[in-house]
Order: C-alpha cells, then structure tokens, then sequence
C-alpha cells in the first residue's frame, strides 16, 4: 500500500469519527449516516481541499474550506434525507473537528515527500 492510500485511508478514519462524534452521538443519528457523510466529506475535502487549495492558498485557508465544506455537506445530506438529521449545533462541532483535524492532517501532507500530489 503506498504513501498516499494510507494518507486516505487516515484521512477517511479522522474523518469518520469527528462525524460519528457530531452526527451518531450527539445528534443520535446511525452509525450508517456518519459513515456516508464520511465518504462525501473525504473525497470533497481531498479532491479540493488538498489538491486545489492546500497548494495554492496554504494550510489555514485550506483547513478552514475543508471544515465550512464538510458542514455544508453534511447540511445538504440533511435536506435532501428524511432519515438524517443535524443541528446547528452539530454542524458547528463537526465543521470545527474537521478545521483542526485537516490543520493537522496538511502538515503531515506537506512534510512527508511520498504523499502524493
């Protein structure tokens, strides 16, 4: 397994539990929703968040984007899902979550040569 599936898969995990911690335990929705906002909010934040933005505008923009990104997925999951619900409340802890995590997350990224882009 390379460099950059493991960036991914700790991205996806990190990921994951910040949504099972805003949205399953707090928002007492399933296991099942955190995973598919998971899913969603990874592949966004990696598509644009670390290969467009991280780059070109730096780790805070790109941390602050990821976690605003995440949040507003997960809102939209909740508009167009009956069985899926959030808060502002939720979406603030898990928009926060994500800030710091990915703060975190690009330092890694951009100190480690074999992580691709």
């Amino acid at each position: 397994m390379n460099s950059t599936t493991k960036a991914l898969i700790l991205k996806f995990l990190m990921t994951f539990v910040f949504a099972a911690i805003s949205f399953t335990f707090i928002a007492d929705n399933t296991l099942g929703w955190s995973l598919i906002v998971a899913i969603l909010v990874t592949a966004l934040n990696y598509l644009l968040g670390d290969l467009l933005v991280l780059p070109n505008f730096g780790n805070i923009t790109a941390s602050i984007g990821d976690g605003v990104m995440g949040a507003l997925t997960a809102y939209l999951l909740d508009i167009i899902s009956r069985n899926f619900g959030t808060t502002l409340f939720t979406l603030s802890l898990f928009a926060i979550l994500i800030v710091v995590g990915e703060y975190f997350f690009h330092q890694y990224l951009l100190n480690n040569k074999k992580v691709s882009p």
